[in-house]
């Protein structure tokens, strides 16, 4: 493996496992919801350095991470749209108290 791949795949590691963690261990629903577009965040960096490293004249994995950029975009404002609801029906944005929404 080329030496300078790894100058950029270690902030790609960096933000994978602050996302992990963030989403393992926050309560708030925002604050989950940040922490998972950390996550695909990274997976987009990977995408397009590994395009630039294999394949440097194609343009695949920028188009890829183009397409998975604007679905995260639409993701985010499905689940800011749902948190918002959860948090008119029951006043609350911990995560473990959506249980009060069964009753």
């Amino acid at each position: 493996m080329d030496l300078s791949i790894l100058w950029y795949l270690i902030p790609s590691v960096i933000m994978f496992a602050c996302g992990v963690y963030g989403f393992v261990t926050r309560k708030n629903m925002i604050a989950i919801l940040i922490s998972l577009e950390l996550i695909l965040n990274s997976a987009d960096l990977n995408f397009v350095i590994f395009n630039r490293f294999l394949f440097p004249g194609s343009m695949e994995g920028m188009v890829f991470t183009l397409f998975a950029i604007a679905i995260a975009a639409a993701e985010t404002a499905i689940a800011i749209a749902i948190i918002i609801n959860i948090y008119r029906s029951i006043g609350e944005m911990n995560i473990r108290l959506t249980n009060k929404m069964k009753n």
